[in-house]
């Protein structure tokens, strides 16, 4: 990916103030919300998931597509904070809560290059798609639509570019959800969109298919609290959009991990015992937090031990 960085103007305090000031809804029907997260940043929220909206002179930075179905209702409430079209789309990973609408969002967008202004004939000027190579590897392989291929990527363990005023970090993480998680960091309004490493509504998934591991989900996490910092009395301070759920600020995070991390250590200690997969299901070694996050219709308690019980037991 070119290291390139564009020179961005960042909005009026007065203005991000005033579009701040209240939630705004595309109706309940939709199932979509947008909230304001904190300086330049928005949510917008379904229960699937979350997409993360940079907004600023130079056009919408959009974190996340949500699925393509969903592709209307996302443009339309980004439509709704500012008329500018979007420039760039970065996909945490390559799921399809993350870039099932990449190539319909990538085609409302528009993002023309230096090179690109040497011949205008045929220039594709649709937003760029952004997200680390092991994505784009695995999207290729499973030859899905080029049109969501990203357009630019990266493949160093931290890149960054320059978007509406303010600086935008790109974090690898190499073997968490799969093996080309980003994690977003947005310096000045001090907000981190977390992706599928971080779901503040059920257990975390993993696909050790595609490079994911327990333990990498575990490191994203402690990558997350490394730049998140709490403000006073360990409340606000840096937002976090996680992947799913509501929107939280570091002692969420860190609960988090701690969850995950006693569930892998529990699950880890019964394999070591000899236990099969089916004793460590019955012992149910979450059974303390699934009040919290055994909601999941279609990632219940025991997909997840599942899930942990071969990622710390090789694959038995």
């Amino acid at each position: 990916m070119s290291t390139r960085r564009a020179v961005g103007v960042a909005l009026p305090v007065a203005t991000v103030l005033a579009l701040a000031s209240v939630p705004m809804r595309l109706g309940a029907q939709s199932g979509l919300e947008t909230l304001p997260v904190q300086g330049s940043v928005f949510a917008l929220m379904t229960p699937g998931g979350n997409t993360t909206v940079q907004i600023g002179a130079e056009g919408p930075l959009v974190v996340d597509t949500q699925p393509a179905l969903l592709s209307e209702r996302v443009l339309a409430s980004i439509r709704s904070l500012t008329p500018r079209p979007i420039r760039h789309i970065v996909l945490t990973s390559g799921n399809d809560q993350s870039a099932g609408g990449a190539a319909n969002l990538s085609k409302a967008g528009r993002y023309i290059r230096v090179i690109d202004s040497i011949d205008p004939r045929g220039i594709d000027a649709r937003a760029s798609i952004i997200a680390h190579l092991n994505v784009l590897n695995r999207m290729t392989a499973a030859q899905q639509p080029s049109a969501s291929w990203p357009t630019d990527t990266y493949f160093t363990p931290e890149w960054a570019l320059f978007s509406n005023g303010e600086a935008v970090q790109f974090i690898h993480v190499p073997a968490a959800h799969a093996d080309g998680d980003t994690i977003v960091f947005f310096r000045r309004s001090d907000v981190v969109s977390a992706g599928a490493i971080f779901d503040a509504a059920a257990y975390p998934r993993f696909d050790p298919g595609a490079g994911g591991s327990i333990d990498g989900i575990i490191e994203g996490l402690n990558r997350v609290l490394d730049i998140a910092i709490p403000g006073e009395n360990q409340e606000g301070g840096t937002a976090i959009v996680p992947g799913r759920g509501r929107l939280a600020d570091e002692t969420d995070v860190a609960n988090y991990r701690d969850m995950v991390t006693i569930v892998r250590d529990r699950v880890r200690a019964m394999a070591r015992k000899g236990m099969t997969l089916d004793q460590v299901k019955q012992a149910r070694p979450t059974s303390d937090y699934d009040g919290l996050y055994g909601g999941s219709h279609d990632w219940p308690p025991d997909r997840f031990v599942e899930a942990v019980y071969r990622s710390v037991a090789g694959g038995r």
